[in-house]
């Protein structure tokens, strides 16, 4: 599957591959045709392509062509998720400009070194004004470290809009892949830098809202996201006792269901569970802490106002999203499959399901966050 309304010369090119890395090659070069690329974007379900389809590409494109991906928990290109095929995404050259760089060793804590790298990418893009600059991250999401790596890209970078997803493994939630430019490097970080011809804006979705009960964090390990007493009872009885629900149920629908919200600035954030420790803790794709005050999660709808808000951005060339694979199987477990393949068809939506979402400096779950690119100019009146 291939976008045939994209203006193949100006706006974003978005297709679907399944097949080897042969048959993806193939599938790029007929959709991309000769139009120039700074970029192609990939997002793969099966972690084993990753290195082959980047190594693939960037050969194909040449030394002028980024091309950056990572594993997935499922895709999604201006239709339903899809478990089985890549997603790709080519930028033209005639109308946007990206550069990325690795930020490697996330679990040894280089922050110093990585700003030193955003920094230097920053200074050296040197900005053409009147266009509009975003940047994109994609981290690899068994490392623990979204949190960490978050913070220093919005604090080294903070004037710049910054969306992004932890890359997935299918929720075998053993090992992810990430790749630029045919090299692959484990528990590390990848952060493009892009400007554009095009109005862009954020586009973040969460449906939950607190419930009234409390639940006191009295013992968890943020490090490792753990989670291990709940209102001084282990995380997994107490958790299972507020929802109604007995502990040999859980799972990731019942966690996909009912999240643990954290309230912090004034807003609710999700910090989804991924599954239940031996020792009858509670493992999270986010980090809390000991002494946070937590909330669990309530959703009337899933989607309501999503709608709403896709229709006030205008005519759109491309929303990317990062989508949370726990948000993908609420919705699928409430039977709204249809609607969302339906709203991502209409308004031209791709990207991938994630173990986790970037953006305004934070790490978050559950969430649905897009980067709009609009078909107006950067400089046009919306």
């Amino acid at each position: 599957m291939r976008d045939t309304g994209a203006e193949t010369a100006r706006q974003p090119i978005v297709l679907k591959s399944g097949g080897d890395g042969a048959a993806i090659l193939g599938a790029c070069r007929a959709a991309f045709g000769d139009c120039l690329l700074t970029m192609v974007l990939f997002f793969a379900p099966d972690g084993e392509q990753v290195a082959e389809v980047s190594a693939l590409l960037a050969e194909a494109f040449g030394p002028d062509c980024d091309v950056m991906g990572c594993s997935s928990a499922g895709g999604f290109a201006f239709g339903g998720y899809d478990d089985r095929q890549v997603v790709l995404i080519g930028f033209p050259a005639a109308t946007f400009r990206a550069h990325a760089v690795w930020l490697p060793c996330l679990r040894q804590h280089m922050a110093r070194g990585w700003m030193r790298t955003l920094r230097d990418l920053s200074a050296d893009f040197a900005p053409t004004p009147g266009r509009a600059q975003f940047g994109l991250l994609l981290i690899d999401g068994m490392s623990g470290r979204e949190e960490l790596i978050t913070t220093t890209v919005n604090a080294t970078l903070p004037d710049l809009l910054v969306l992004g997803g932890s890359a997935g493994d299918s929720l075998r939630f053993d090992r992810t892949h990430l790749a630029l430019n045919g090299q692959t490097h484990g528990e590390s970080a990848l952060f493009c830098l892009f400007e554009t011809d095009f109005a862009v804006e954020e586009v973040v979705f969460d449906p939950f809202v607190p419930a009234s009960q409390r639940m006191f964090v009295t013992r968890a390990s943020p490090d490792d996201r753990l989670l291990q007493e709940i209102n001084a009872e282990p995380a997994v009885e107490e958790y299972a006792r507020l929802i109604g629900v007995p502990v040999a149920d859980l799972g990731p629908a019942v966690f996909a269901a009912n999240p643990i919200l954290e309230r912090s600035n004034g807003r609710n954030f999700v910090r989804a569970i991924s599954g239940v420790t031996a020792s009858g803790g509670l493992t999270l794709m986010s980090a809390v802490e000991t002494g946070a005050i937590l909330k669990l999660g309530r959703a009337d709808s899933l989607t309501h106002g999503m709608r709403d808000r896709l229709d006030a951005l205008g005519d759109v060339a491309l929303i990317l999203g990062f989508d949370c694979i726990l948000r993908r199987i609420a919705l699928e477990e409430a039977g709204q499959g249809v609607l969302i393949n339906a709203l991502y068809s209409k308004f031209r939506i791709a990207g991938f399901n994630t173990y986790g979402e970037q953006h305004c400096g934070i790490h978050v779950n559950q969430t649905f966050a897009g980067l709009a690119i609009l078909t107006r100019g950067a400089g046009d009146d919306a």
